[in-house]
């Protein structure tokens, strides 16, 4: 029912939405003055229409809405204006899905590249092509030029659209190319330019879900997975509650002194003997790996390689990998060959990565539940916008069962009654496993269903834009991140009517996840646009965020997630405290190199330490070519010496926890280890760089890099951490959390 004339635009114009931590009244303000305009607009020609100079952020969203509707047939609605008057503040704008949050980017993206380049952030490449692709003609309008990269832009599409007025790009290969650009040797081999400002689409899991995941450039083989093959081996015939036991809600795993007695008499050596910690260390990451990890669960295999699932998105994360040495030991359990994981020459972690930016600004349909995570690591204000129409959706209780077979059965049941009246049905599971099992019973019961959890994303958004058609039954990991609205009646609204007449898409979650915010996006997907729809949640008492985080008494799911976020909420926190020191020594490195890169600093380092001789190698062969040879000496330096000492942090975090054994705080040791280590790192590199540069013999021809012995990797590769720190210190600390709000 349409809600009076009055009462809607009263509705619209609400100052501070429940929830909001900005004030939206000047943003009305400036959206009332920009709809004035709109008619004066209408009656420009293109010519004048494009020719227009605005003055104020209020004529500017009126150009830019009549832009839309002329390029696109899209014409903004005042909560779109409204929102990317948010953007262009600098804040995460709230809006619900099917508010069009695309259109809304691009005013925002448009006007914020008066000020320079402006990046918008999306979760995968397939989006980033395709809203360039849409907005484009919005763009060309508006005079500003766009463009967009994905994994498989060479160097010079890159560099093209970055130089670009706007660049649309996924936030990892974003990611990626400043890692590759912070190790160029040439300032004319950088693809970026410095970073502006930037708006992130699904801001709360890019901003906070992700945050903590490092990116990684890579380059150099690692030796052989001989070793961990061999002790999958070993691992494999250990029988669990003899040889090892679970604990701290299945987190951790322990060898028994069976187990060790077992792993001992299989390779003949002591496992804990001082000469034998790579034993112990492979022994340890096998048991890991097989009882810990779970094949289609926390991982898929695929093309004969292993392949993360994403726990945030539930699907399979684009090159995502574990630590080295879990990795090599979960492609031994599966017996594959070794993928190898390479020397780390870089890594940035994507909350680091994004405090690079000037202004950053994203949005989301639910920022409200990590509001204190984006305040506190991002210092961003959340703005709520309202839905350009009212919410018709109804929400049904959850419907609870002792287990989840009574709970898989009442789910097929339910599915069975309502797809006898032809009423489109989406059910979200929170594993791939578990969309598995369901649509292969849906099958067997003779309800035809399309599975989604691991296709390419270009398949993927032209199966959820048909998903709202009659009689549709789509069986997925959970939505985040698809990027397209299910529209009723299929992707051409053919058949809308007949399906609001039917109730509209009926959403079944089966399984709730460890986040509220999750679930509200699996609901946000149907009752899009004032559409009616329904949603439910069926959940077992076993399921496994019931047994973990649920309070032993009176386990309830809004409990369980309540301690679940807040747990989240501390490891953030926490694997921060970690990646803080780690920045701001990447930050004083790549300080310093910018300083060789771009002024004489290499050749003032090396002249200092040999005037005579420097003033004699500028005579034969000229300041600029001495110059040149002096800098690639120090970068090479600093390069290696920045990946040895990652390496030697690896290391020290893999080992840390170990400290908690003598009671000494792993993260104080972890400080009092890597700090005195990184003061030593410029001088020590700058020392090496002096030798090479002082054994230089001025007659030489070959002052080439190889001809110096300065070789870089022949080739580099990319991939994402899983900074999961089970097995780890963090295993420990999660474990108490877990037990401390549960007895709360």
């Amino acid at each position: 029912m349409a809600l009076p004339g009055w009462l809607e635009s009263a509705r619209r114009w609400v100052v501070r939405p429940p929830g909001s931590t900005v004030d939206l009244g000047s943003l009305w303000a400036e959206v009332a003055r920009a709809g004035e305009l709109e008619s004066e607009l209408t009656r420009l020609d293109d010519s004048a229409l494009t020719s227009r100079k605005w003055s104020g952020r209020a004529e500017f969203c009126a150009v830019a809405r009549e832009a839309a509707r002329r390029e696109l047939g899209l014409r903004a609605y005042d909560e779109q204006l409204a929102g990317a008057l948010a953007l262009i503040d600098g804040r995460v704008a709230q809006m619900a899905t099917g508010e069009g949050k695309t259109l809304t980017a691009a005013i925002a993206a448009a006007a914020l590249s008066a000020d320079g380049p402006v990046h918008v952030l999306t979760v995968n490449d397939y989006l980033a092509r395709r809203d360039t692709e849409w907005m484009w003609p919005f763009y060309q309008r508006l005079g500003v030029s766009v463009g967009w990269v994905t994994e498989k832009s060479t160097a010079a599409q890159r560099r093209a659209a970055y130089a670009r007025d706007v660049t649309y790009v996924s936030v990892n290969e974003a990611g990626f190319d400043h890692l590759r650009d912070g190790l160029c040797t040439d300032v004319a081999d950088r693809v970026q330019r410095p970073l502006g400002a930037v708006i992130v689409d699904e801001a709360d899991a890019v901003l906070v879900d992700e945050a903590r995941v490092p990116l990684v450039l890579a380059g150099s083989t690692l030796a052989g997975p001989d070793l961990a093959l061999g002790m999958a081996g070993v691992v494999r015939d250990l029988r669990p509650g003899d040889h090892y036991v679970l604990a701290e809600q299945d987190r951790t795993v322990h060898l028994t002194a069976d187990g060790i007695a077992a792993i001992e008499r299989a390779l003949g050596a002591e496992l804990y003997a001082v000469q034998n910690l790579d034993l112990l260390t492979a022994a340890n990451l096998a048991l890991h790996a097989e009882a810990l990890l779970t094949r289609d669960v926390d991982y898929i295999v695929r093309d004969g390689r292993v392949e993360l699932v994403d726990g945030f998105r539930g699907r399979v994360a684009q090159r995502r990998r574990w630590p080295d040495g879990l990795q090599s030991a979960v492609e031994a359990k599966e017996g594959l060959t070794g993928s190898g994981g390479g020397s780390i020459l870089a890594t940035i972690t994507l909350q680091a990565f994004l405090n690079r930016y000037s202004r950053v600004a994203g949005m989301t349909g639910t920022a409200l539940g990590v509001g204190e995570q984006l305040r506190e690591h991002y210092r961003l204000e959340i703005a709520v916008l309202p839905p350009h129409r009212p919410c018709i959706r109804r929400d049904e209780p959850d419907r609870t069962y002792r287990t989840a077979g009574r709970r898989d059965e009442a789910v097929i049941a339910e599915v069975t009654a309502v797809h006898a009246t032809g009423r489109p049905i989406l059910l979200a599971t929170p594993a791939v496993a578990g969309s598995e099992a369901l649509g292969e019973r849906l099958r067997e019961a003779g309800i035809a269903c399309t599975v989604l959890n691991a296709k390419n994303d270009a398949e993927e958004a032209a199966i959820v834009a048909e998903a709202g058609a009659i009689g549709a039954v789509t069986v997925s990991t959970q939505m985040t991140g698809r990027g397209v609205d299910i529209r009723l009646g299929g992707s051409d609204q053919r058949d809308h009517d007949r399906v609001a007449a039917l109730g509209g898409l009926y959403v079944i979650g089966v399984g709730r996840h460890d986040s509220a915010r999750i679930d509200d996006q699996i609901r946000g997907r149907a009752g899009r646009q004032g559409d009616p729809g329904g949603s439910v949640f069926f959940v077992s008492l076993d399921d496994d965020l019931i047994t973990r985080y649920a309070p032993a008494k009176s386990p309830s799911v809004a409990d369980a997630q309540r301690i679940a976020e807040q747990v989240n909420l501390e490891i953030h926190r926490n694997t921060w405290r970690y990646h803080y020191l780690l920045e701001q020594h990447r930050v004083a490195m790549a300080d310093r190199r910018e300083q060789v890169l771009t002024t004489g600093r290499g050749s003032e380092i090396l002249a200092g330490l040999r005037s005579a001789e420097h003033a004699a190698l500028v005579r034969l062969h000229g300041a600029d070519r001495v110059a040149a040879v002096a800098r690639t000496i120090v970068l090479h330096h600093l390069d290696t010496a920045w990946a040895d000492y990652l390496g030697f942090i690896g290391e020290l975090r893999e080992g840390i926890h170990l400290r908690a054994v003598a009671n000494l705080d792993p993260l104080d040791e972890f400080h009092r280890a890597a700090v005195p280590e990184f003061r030593r790192l410029i001088p020590d590199a700058e020392e090496r760089a002096a030798a090479v540069f002082a054994a230089l013999d001025p007659s030489g021809a070959d002052w080439t890099a190889a001809g110096l012995g300065l070789d870089r990797p022949s080739a580099t590769w990319t991939y994402v951490v899983d900074d999961d720190a089970l097995g780890t210190d963090m295993s420990h600390f999660l474990a108490g959390l877990i037990d401390l709000f549960r007895t709360r």
